[in-house]
Parts: structure tokens; C-alpha cells; sequence
């Protein structure tokens, strides 16, 4: 009996504590060093922290395997800046076009889960009450997606989330996007702007990686963006660019002009991730038409951007992009990129001198004029590396890109006379023909935003400059054309798996089949 009521008293004060506990459970489990979300609204660190993520996976900062797929063994080499001497996947990969689709899932899988994501989480936060917290979320995003979209084509970008268990995420097609981006530019433009005008408090320093919680900074960067993208649908939609276009020149805060505008993500410490894949991994080399462009023109920047090979001080040697390579070993020894700080760079100052000098030659009111932003380009790249003989640099009329010799072997060889070997000078002729006009702002556009490949291949697809060597090797079974060059990467794989309903929607808004050789909505060539 005594035993009998010891266990029920037991009983009872356990059911007494447990029901205590439950009433206070939020409070005896809170672990002391959380915060709340209202703490975390007060300093900003609930939409800040996450946007400053979003700017470090503009481009994989911490992972540069995931780097190398990310960008690097896409864009950095199919827009003729780099070549790996690597013979990846028994010299079958996307060098000589045979597309892997492991690599290709990359851009996808980063930008959505570690930007889109990110931006998303931090706009839903801050939309009620933190109008500049949500601006700045749209134009990170307009910077990751619009890269995403010159990849794929169509994106999952205004239907974000929006999951319909029937039917899948919808796709907008690269036309949508685009149409999309413009939108979003223009609010967080007006929205950084009035906060800017009204003098409110500016509360993005602990979080901003690329201009330490400048309002202004960030809305030059804007217009560029716009401009950019204006400039890129120019061709295939000109009322809709010329509209975007000179709302963007027109605009009071102006574009960036001068090397400290320049948009770098500081990742520091962390060591760049092309140092890893140029001096660890020895996966990564100077570029063909780099050395021909370069060199040809005696351009002062080469030894800013490369090292020379050990057969000389001023030798610097290029690898062909698509070409046979049964070792490492054999191409090792061309020449690497210099190293690099813990900046990656998104856009230059430089960029936006030539976005104006083209639509200028469009006539795109608030443009100026083109011969003095074609020079002012030339100008601010130069001056970003501190280089000062600008002038006889933008006066040679007689240099062209040389010849490309390849010296391990000849059959890569690009001779004189070459179709694929430019004859273009680099001195501005105001009575020059539009297409040589172009040819000299793309191609001198094309140097100053080196090492940014992803720019300089959607570029390069839009105009096609600067000319470039097609691939010796193409290992497509004949869906890219080798003169063509490549157009996109398919669809990722992984939409295939989780979203093939949407994806199979998708696929019908593209100019041909889901490969490489499917020009975008933009790309008229």
C-alpha cells in the first residue's frame, strides 16, 4: 500500500512539472545566444544576412569545384577568355561541345539555392516595412537571374514558389524575363532614389559587400544593369530597349563612370576561386584569341590579366579552344591568369562607356556621343589598371590581331587570312560603316571586362565580336554548328526530375530544340 501511494505521488508531480514545462516550453528551451526576429528586424540582420549571401553565390565563393562548373567551364572559355589544358572526362566536356550535363546542372543549382533563394526569403521579410531592403533583394536578383537566363534561355522567375502540385513551377520564356527584369530595375531604382532625395537613413553598410552601404552606388550600378540589358535585347525588340535604354541614361544618379565604381563582391579572405582552378588544380590557361587580340594590338593590359610562359618575358602562349589534347602535361606550361585579390568582378566602369558608345551609334537620346565613349571606355580600363599611354594606344590604325601559332601543334594554327582572324584596327573613323563601328566598341568592350566571362560570351553571341576560333574538335553529333559556336546550355537535368511538366512548357518557347545550338530569344545570329 505505502509503495502503491509513494508511486502515485510521483505520478502526480510529474504530471504537475510537465504541465508547468509546457506553459513555459518557448522559454526553458530558448537557447541564450538565438535571436528573435523582432531583435534581428532592429539591426537589419534579418533581411542584411541574407543578401549578403546572395552576393557571395553570385558566383560560388567558398567552392571552387563548384566554381569551375558554376561559370568557368562554360562562359570564362566559350567566351574566348580561357582554356583549360585539362583533358576533363577523356577530352569528351564542354570545351569541344560535349556537353556534360552533371557540369550544366551548376549555374541552375547555385544561383537558385544560394541567390534566388536567399533574395526571396529577404524580400519577404522585408516587404511591409523595409522598402530599401527590398529593392536592394530586386536588383542582386535581377544581376543573378538575368545571367541564369543568358545561359538557359527561359527561367523560373516571376512564378518563384508559386507551385502547382498538377501542373509543376511555371517558366517565364527569356522574353517575359527580360520584361520582368526592366520591371524590377525600375522599382528599386525609384525606391533607392527616394531614399537618396528624402536624406533617410542609409542601413545597408554591415551587410554590402560590393559599396559598403551606398544608395547612390547601388542605383549607378542599376541603370548599368538596365542599359545593359537594354543594349542586349536591342536587335530583337528595339522599341522596348530603346525605352529602357534612355529611361536609364536619363536618369539623374547617372551609370557608373570611373574605376571605383567598378561591381566587385569582396569574398575575403577567401582566396579568389580562379587561383585555385589557374595555380592549384593547374586546370586553367590563357586563351587563343586572348594572345592574338593582346598581343596583336601590343595592348598594355596583357600583363595585367596574364603571366608570360617560362620560354620568355614577354612570350605569352594561348590554347585553342576545342582542340585534341591527350595530357595535361602538354599545355601546362601556356600561359596562366595573374592572380587575382578576394574581389570578384561583375561589372567595370569601362562596360558602361561602351553600352553608351553603342547607343550612341543608335541615336538612344542621352547617349552622347559615340567616338568620346568609345574613347572614355578605352580610358577608365586602362586606368583601372594604372596604365597611362592611352592616347598612342586609341591613335594605332595600323595594328590588327596577329596570327595564332600554336606551337605544340600546327594544326591549330590560325593563319593570316584566316575568315576567323579579325582585321580590325583600333582607332575610332566616325565615317566607318555601323558594323565596324560595332566590331571596335565590342571588341575593346570585350578586353576591358575580362575576367568576367559570362558578359563576354552573351556578348559575343549578340554580335559576334569579337571574332573568335571556332572549335577544331566538335564532339556535339552535330547539334551546335561549328561555325556558329555555341549558343546556350540545355535545360538542367535536374528540371527534367522535379518540374518536368513546366519544363516540357518551357522548352516550346525556345527558337529550336533543348541543345547547344539553339540561339536565345535575343540572339539573332
Amino acid at each position: 500500500m505505502k509503495s502503491w501511494k509513494i508511486t502515485t505521488l510521483f505520478a502526480v508531480v510529474a504530471i504537475m512539472l510537465a504541465s508547468a514545462c509546457t506553459k513555459r516550453f518557448d522559454e526553458i528551451n530558448k537557447n541564450p545566444f538565438d535571436f528573435t526576429e523582432e531583435e534581428l528586424r532592429a539591426d537589419y540582420r534579418l533581411m542584411g544576412e541574407p543578401l549578403s549571401q546572395a552576393q557571395l553565390n553570385l558566383l560560388i565563393y567558398n567552392d571552387p569545384p563548384t566554381a569551375q562548373l558554376q561559370q568557368n567551364l562554360n562562359a570564362d572559355v566559350f567566351s574566348g577568355y580561357m582554356m583549360a589544358p585539362t583533358p576533363f572526362e577523356g577530352n569528351i566536356n564542354n570545351t569541344n561541345y560535349g556537353l556534360l550535363y552533371y557540369w550544366n546542372n551548376k549555374p541552375w543549382q547555385v544561383t537558385y539555392s544560394n541567390v534566388m533563394k536567399t533574395c526571396d526569403f529577404a524580400q519577404t521579410k522585408a516587404k511591409d516595412h523595409y522598402s530599401d531592403f527590398y529593392a536592394w533583394a530586386q536588383i542582386i536578383k535581377v544581376e543573378a537571374m538575368h545571367r541564369i537566363s543568358d545561359i538557359y534561355g527561359p527561367v523560373i522567375y516571376t512564378h518563384y514558389g508559386q507551385l502547382n502540385n498538377e501542373m509543376g513551377i511555371d517558366y517565364d520564356s527569356q522574353q517575359q524575363a527580360y520584361y520582368a527584369f526592366f520591371k524590377d530595375l525600375k522599382e528599386a531604382i525609384d525606391t533607392l532614389t527616394h531614399f537618396i532625395n528624402t536624406g533617410a537613413t542609409q542601413r545597408f553598410a554591415a551587410f554590402d559587400l560590393v559599396y559598403k552601404g551606398d544608395y547612390t552606388q547601388w542605383v549607378k550600378f542599376a541603370n548599368t544593369l538596365r542599359l545593359r540589358l537594354a543594349i542586349r535585347i536591342s536587335g530583337v525588340d528595339p522599341q522596348k530597349a530603346r525605352e529602357e535604354g534612355e529611361a536609364a541614361l536619363s536618369h539623374p544618379l547617372g551609370l557608373l563612370t570611373i574605376p571605383a565604381d567598378n561591381f566587385y563582391v569582396n569574398i575575403s579572405p577567401v582566396t579568389h576561386p580562379l587561383n585555385i582552378m589557374c595555380y592549384t588544380w593547374a586546370d586553367l590557361r590563357m586563351s587563343a584569341p586572348m594572345e592574338s587580340i593582346l598581343t596583336g594590338y601590343k595592348d598594355p593590359r596583357l600583363s595585367h590579366y596574364f603571366v608570360p610562359t617560362d620560354d620568355g618575358v614577354n612570350v605569352y602562349h594561348g590554347i585553342r579552344n576545342g582542340i585534341r589534347i591527350s595530357a595535361k602535361e602538354e599545355y601546362s606550361g601556356f600561359s596562366p591568369l595573374v592572380k587575382f585579390d578576394s574581389r570578384i568582378l561583375f561589372m567595370t566602369a569601362a562596360e558602361a562607356w561602351f553600352l553608351k558608345a553603342e547607343a550612341a551609334v543608335y541615336g538612344w537620346k542621352g547617349a552622347g556621343d559615340a567616338a568620346t565613349n568609345y574613347a572614355t571606355g578605352i580610358s577608365t580600363s586602362f586606368n583601372q589598371y594604372n596604365i597611362t599611354n592611352v592616347d598612342a594606344y586609341m591613335n594605332n590604325d595600323t595594328d590588327k590581331p596577329r596570327p595564332y601559332i600554336d606551337p605544340q601543334n600546327g594544326d591549330n594554327n590560325v593563319p593570316a587570312g584566316d575568315p576567323h582572324l579579325s582585321t580590325i584596327t583600333i582607332k575610332w573613323k566616325e565615317g566607318a560603316p555601323v558594323a565596324e563601328k560595332l566590331e571596335k566598341i565590342i571588341t575593346q568592350k570585350w578586353i576591358a571586362m575580362f575576367p568576367e566571362g559570362q558578359e563576354a560570351w552573351s556578348e559575343f553571341r549578340r554580335t559576334g565580336y569579337p571574332k573568335l576560333f571556332p572549335v577544331v574538335i566538335n564532339n556535339s553529333g552535330n547539334t551546335i554548328s561549328t561555325e556558329k559556336m555555341i549558343r546556350r546550355l540545355p535545360m538542367p537535368q535536374i528540371e527534367q526530375v522535379t518540374n518536368p511538366k513546366a519544363l516540357a512548357r518551357a522548352i516550346t518557347t525556345l527558337k529550336g530544340l533543348d541543345n547547344g545550338g539553339t540561339p536565345l530569344w535575343w540572339d539573332l545570329r
